[in-house]
């Protein structure tokens, strides 16, 4: 199908490239037609088309054991709405230099102003030398992250989170957390529901607590001292209960300190702040499913009241309920 059938069949559907450079990870290459294609909307209408291209439309060496073929060349970066680059191991040695070389930059330059622009683990390279996370967020696989803010200073690394939405420019870690990044995006665009069939679909988590810190090398408890997997679905089926950290360790029959540095071990932040984080979801999911009144929603999600919601979600996702409700309850309902 050539480049103007392309954009006839998908002109109603937000396309995404993905641009393939040499010694690319297979693994990350896949992950934007994967979950990008599992979206589906009314009738199992396709939310997104995914192109897949190269600096020329040549074959691509990856980092296993094969090359891919890759029948487009990056004149399709022209005409997609989002523009993913996933990691390759060479991306730090090429932009060493802080440039980008010259066929990637011509490459880039296509690209229309507005695109999303979405960085998987080392692909923060290309954006960082394109001057495009200057002074901005960003965050890539945790054992590159001092590289990053080395070669491009202004850059806010956060090496400590699973991936970092700027609104226009996304980062993630490594590997899965482009997973992460791309359900979240789908969750941005059209809301949970659709956001949590396709985690469904791919057999992937719709949302991971904690970052990058619980994947560093750290000593390995011992396996008398248990976990905060059992404590942390009791307190899901009572997330409309008042909760205190007593509780918490009631359950968990530890000490609140012991259980607070579980929770730091297991899910890379404190149980309270994990607590708040899954009332934030519940209260979202009810915002998009349901016409409840903020107050019950409040209720349901166990913030209490609906000031209290109000001020949690504004924090959270910087909008009012009622706001979040009319940009996501449609879409919501519409396309699950």
């Amino acid at each position: 199908m050539n480049r103007d059938m392309n954009r006839e069949v998908h002109r109603d559907t937000h396309r995404v490239g993905v641009l393939a450079l040499d010694g690319v990870v297979p693994f990350e290459l896949a992950i934007p037609a994967r979950i990008f294609g599992a979206a589906v909307g009314a009738g199992g209408k396709p939310l997104y088309s995914v192109v897949t291209c190269s600096l020329d439309g040549g074959p691509v060496r990856t980092d296993a054991d094969y090359d891919i073929t890759v029948t487009q060349d990056a004149s399709v970066l022209a005409d997609v709405d989002t523009l993913v680059i996933p990691p390759s191991h060479a991306l730090g040695a090429i932009c060493a230099d802080g440039r980008l070389p010259d066929d990637l930059r011509t490459a880039l330059e296509r690209v229309r102003p507005g695109t999303r622009m979405v960085a998987i683990c080392t692909g923060a390279f290309v954006l960082a030398a394109a001057g495009l996370l200057d002074h901005r967020p960003a965050t890539t696989h945790w054992r590159e992250a001092a590289q990053l803010q080395r070669l491009f200073t202004t850059v806010r690394v956060d090496p400590n989170v699973l991936f970092v939405d700027d609104g226009d420019v996304l980062t993630s870690a490594g590997v899965a957390a482009g997973v992460d990044v791309c359900v979240h995006l789908v969750r941005r665009d059209h809301g949970s529901a659709v956001a949590n069939d396709v985690a469904r679909m791919c057999v992937v988590p719709p949302w991971r607590d904690g970052g990058q810190a619980q994947f560093i090398r750290q000593p390995v408890p011992q396996p008398a001292s248990g976990g905060t997997a059992a404590t942390r679905a009791w307190a899901l089926d009572r997330l409309d209960e008042p909760l205190a950290l007593t509780d918490l360790a009631a359950h968990a029959q530890v000490s609140v300190r012991t259980l607070t540095r579980r929770f730091r071990d297991e899910v890379g932040m404190s149980p309270g702040q994990w607590l708040a984080g899954q009332r934030i979801e519940r209260a979202r999911h009810l915002l998009e499913t349901t016409d409840w009144p903020v107050d019950l929603v409040a209720r349901h999600a166990g913030f209490g009241t609906g000031t209290s919601l109000r001020q949690h979600l504004h924090s959270a996702v910087g909008v009012a309920p009622q706001t979040y409700r009319r940009t996501f309850r449609n879409t919501a309902v519409l396309t699950a």
